[in-house]
């Protein structure tokens, strides 16, 4: 595997040094003159090494490179960006890293837009970055409702999930007999603001919170914090964790001798695969997309397994959508100018591999079809990765909340 992923990645930059050359050297070279420095850079910022590694990381940049491949086929000399480069930076999920890394990336790599960006505290501090530089940023992997509330800015898009839309789950949880809650959650800005996402969802559908548990992130010992969440006797233990957290945690409630029913805030098909489906059988939660949903997203997933030896999570394809629909709004403006291209994006209703009902809203929350999914039995698994049976299409209008009055753009 190590192997063939090193023959991409060569080819990948083989591609890139014939491309920079041919629009050095060719006719091809006019249609960047349109462009404010003759190039198009694609920044992409994310966990490359940390918990959050396996459901975006390194397969986010394939991800990527996939979105300017198909740009360029489908416009081919009428690009108005042939020469697109993308650079990417690991943000070890520390706010302060990620405010340098994206520094950087705008300044000395002249990053024209910035992709992904897991963990909200991360995620603000970029938020900050391109409000400053008045350069583009589309998160993709953070949660935090705040994207698009009260630190929303005029070059910040929120692009594929929120809190909000992940809580929606717990209405048929609640629904099914789950009255009682204990949420347990990472103590920072994504915990913080499931818990609350939760907490609200959880009592809107007649439900109780009786309690919310604090844990350090990232972290590798839930023992005792399993423990105070079963000593208030509840019927669901939530657990708002994510990627290499909720795989711990899952490990230790299921030998802990827990009886409450387990509800997770925030699932991939990667945590599923690192465990196996008999760890999370039965378990239903909220999706933002699924590899195998229909034809369209199975051929696309069969196009990014021959590049990375895997299955595409939703963070992988939601960074293909948000790098297209970048491409697209850069060909419509005829220039990758931050204004032009933020003009490009407001108010359009958008369709592609990921987006189904898609529209950026007033508040650069970008809303799209979400999906109740549930882990099937191990019996029912027919493939590899075919680990999710789709119960509920949730649409667009329904699946996030409300424009935030917060955002003042």
């Amino acid at each position: 595997m190590a192997h063939t992923r090193r023959k991409v990645v060569g080819a990948v930059a083989l591609l890139s040094s014939a491309m920079l050359l041919a629009a050095c050297a060719g006719p091809a070279a006019t249609s960047t003159s349109k462009l404010t420095d003759g190039k198009v850079v694609i920044g992409v910022l994310n966990d490359q090494s940390g918990v959050y590694k396996d459901l975006s990381g390194p397969n986010s940049v394939i991800a990527v490179q996939m979105a300017v491949d198909d740009y360029k086929a489908k416009y081919g000399d009428k690009a108005v960006a042939t020469n697109i480069q993308i650079v990417k930076a690991d943000t070890q999920n520390k706010p302060d890293v990620g405010n340098v890394k994206a520094e950087a990336m705008y300044d000395r790599q002249q990053a024209d837009v910035i992709l992904d960006v897991p963990a909200s505290s991360v995620a603000l501090a970029v938020a900050k970055v391109a409000a400053a530089k008045k350069k583009l940023y589309m998160n993709v992997t953070a949660a935090t409702t705040d994207l698009s509330g009260p630190t929303c800015n005029k070059y910040t898009f929120h692009w594929a999930y929120d809190t909000q839309m992940l809580a929606k789950g717990a209405n048929g949880v609640v629904a099914a007999g789950g009255k009682t809650w204990a949420i347990v959650y990472p103590d920072y800005a994504f915990g913080q603001n499931m818990s609350k996402s939760f907490t609200a969802a959880v009592e809107a559908a007649g439900g109780k919170v009786v309690a919310s548990i604090p844990t350090p992130f990232p972290n590798d010992n839930f023992a005792t914090f399993i423990t105070k969440a079963q000593a208030s006797n509840p019927d669901v233990i939530g657990i708002m964790a994510a990627g290499g957290d909720l795989i711990n945690f899952v490990k230790q409630y299921n030998t802990s001798g827990a009886k409450a029913q387990l509800a997770v805030g925030l699932m991939f098909i990667t945590d599923i695969h690192s465990l196996g489906v008999d760890q999370f059988t039965g378990t239903t939660f909220t999706d933002a997309w699924y590899w195998n949903y229909d034809k369209k997203n199975r051929d696309w997933a069969d196009r990014f397994l021959t590049l990375t030896d895997t299955r595409p999570s939703f963070a992988h394809a939601a960074n293909y959508s948000a790098a297209t629909q970048y491409l697209e709004a850069v060909q419509r403006a005829g220039t990758d100018n931050a204004d032009a291209v933020v003009k490009e994006l407001e108010g359009k209703k958008l369709e592609d591999l990921f987006l189904r009902g898609g529209e950026v809203r007033a508040d650069h929350s970008v809303i799209h079809d979400s999906y109740t999914a549930q882990v099937k039995t191990a019996a029912q698994v027919t493939e590899d990765w075919d680990f999710e049976k789709i119960i509920a299409t949730n649409p667009a209008k329904d699946a996030f909340g409300p424009v935030n009055p917060e955002c003042k753009l």
